[in-house]
């Protein structure tokens, strides 16, 4: 049985397809990363996964269960870490645990949630109000709140953003762990060494649908290899060079060109010297799963951009017929946080 079944999902919030069709499963204890550009629908894809959202059509299963049929088994098989900072302000770190532990039927938690604040380095903050508290360390209590129920599946979602090297690292020690564990782990991130280095299979989104889904090492392998980044001072590179280009970011002045070996460096300097070019700098890089986005991203052209940054939520609170006029509040259903259970607070149990 598979960890994660999504099959044939779809979505559309009023004249926009969020997603068209996407479907791929997650074995039990893979690393898993999902990946794309703001607006791909990746966060469309987790508010569905976490029952927050409904698909137009399609199916979604943790470890076999529905997660609109059978939604409080399939809500308690899952540890949903999202975006958004969002606590009550009145509580200290301890009492959110204790309280979330208690959404999922956990009375007698205790030994677990110290042994989850010591992992987070938030021991010393059992005690502090939660708005006493910096970003980084609201940041580790979302993570605390969504392993309270020793969730099979966990789900990051930007878990990183914004947030120092050393709650990164300690993080990302603690979810290895778990891991190696067995959990499950879905990562939504912007930081692709992360997840080369983390995760076994992606998935790249773009525009709603899946346009790679692959072993980290296979993307790496069929995308990527050796590159030759020129800087140009005068010149333009010459037309024969031009099948050898690969996409760049935007506004990058240095052109990247794909190379079959290093053999082949001296006659592309010789062509562009022969072209007039002015090099002012150059470098040999071996591609990194950057460079593998980059490719895949502009394999088929970007398509003028119909969402920016957070368009994700701004879809989410469009959802169901529009906004609801109440200073953007989440218009779909179910409407409790991603961390909390079902609105009525009955136990998933």
């Amino acid at each position: 049985m598979k960890a994660i079944e999504i099959q044939d999902v779809r979505k559309r919030y009023r004249n926009l397809q969020a997603l068209k069709g996407v479907s791929f499963s997650v074995e039990r204890g893979e690393f898993f990363g999902l990946l794309g550009p703001n607006g791909a629908g990746k966060t469309t894809l987790i508010s569905i996964l976490a029952g927050l959202n409904r698909a137009d059509s399609g199916q979604v299963r943790v470890h076999g269960h529905d997660v609109v049929g059978d939604y409080r088994v399939a809500r308690r098989m899952l540890g949903v870490v999202p975006q958004e900072l969002v606590f009550d302000p009145f509580f200290t770190v301890r009492e959110t645990l204790r309280l979330q532990s208690g959404y999922f039927g956990l009375t007698r938690n205790d030994d677990w949630i110290d042994e989850i604040m010591a992992n987070l380095d938030l021991t010393d903050k059992a005690d502090a109000n939660m708005r006493q508290l910096s970003g980084g360390m609201k940041r580790r209590v979302l993570v605390a709140q969504a392993l309270v129920h020793r969730p099979p599946v966990i789900v990051l979602d930007e878990p990183t953003a914004g947030v120092d090297v050393e709650l990164r690292q300690t993080l990302w020690k603690f979810i290895s762990r778990l891991n190696r564990e067995g959990h499950t782990i879905i990562l939504t991130t912007h930081y692709l060494e992360e997840a080369e280095a983390l995760c076994d299979r992606i998935a790249m989104l773009k525009f709603g649908e899946v346009v790679a889904l692959d072993r980290t090492s296979s993307l790496l392998s069929q995308f990527a290899g050796l590159q030759l980044v020129l800087t140009l001072s005068a010149g333009r590179l010459p037309a024969s060079l031009e099948p050898l280009r690969m996409p760049s970011n935007p506004g990058e002045r240095a052109i990247r060109l794909r190379l079959s070996g290093y053999q082949v460096v001296e006659p592309i300097l010789a062509a562009c010297r022969e072209a007039g070019c002015e090099i002012e700098d150059m470098e040999i890089n071996k591609a990194d799963l950057e460079d593998v986005f980059v490719q895949i991203m502009g394999r088929e052209g970007r398509k003028p951009a119909s969402r920016d940054a957070g368009a994700d939520r701004d879809a989410d609170r469009d959802a169901d017929g529009g906004a609801s006029g109440d200073g953007g509040k989440r218009a779909a259903a179910p409407t409790e946080p991603v961390n909390a259970t079902p609105s009525s607070l009955e136990s998933p149990v």
